[in-house]
């Protein structure tokens, strides 16, 4: 029996969450439609060069990348996940979690929408203080 349809959506997610540890641009743009629209934290934004850019971050490393739970149904992957950062001017490391959900068309990734702990991760690369945040 051939490959469905999910189990080729899963294996196209997968190679994209592989190029923020490669850094593989060209892969990504295999995996991912130069007109994407990606949602979080309230923002919606279109193109491909948003997670060109996300992968190469200068002066931030991806040392591991764990992926902690993935489901595909229909046109969907959802993606529980886990990163390992370095801040490559210090050398702190710190993991990152997050939660995404991409929509496919035709092999590419055409949306996705997700958050991350980025305040986790900006403290413990020592990014951001470690005292209370007063409101």
């Amino acid at each position: 029996m051939g490959e469905s349809e999910q189990e080729r959506n899963i294996e196209v997610v997968r190679r994209y969450l592989r190029t923020f540890v490669t850094r593989d641009l060209g892969e990504l743009r295999k995996v991912v439609a130069e007109d994407v629209r990606i949602y979080g934290s309230g923002v919606e934004v279109q193109g491909r060069h948003y997670p060109e850019q996300a992968v190469s971050s200068p002066g931030l490393t991806v040392l591991d990348q764990e992926i902690l739970e993935m489901f595909a149904a229909e046109d969907r992957v959802v993606v529980s996940m886990a990163q390992t950062y370095r801040r490559d001017a210090t050398g702190a490391t710190a993991v990152q979690s997050a939660c995404k959900m991409y929509r496919l068309a035709g092999g590419r990734i055409v949306q996705f929408w997700g958050e991350q702990d980025l305040y986790g991760l900006l403290r413990g690369l020592a990014m951001l203080s470690d005292a209370p945040i007063e409101f």
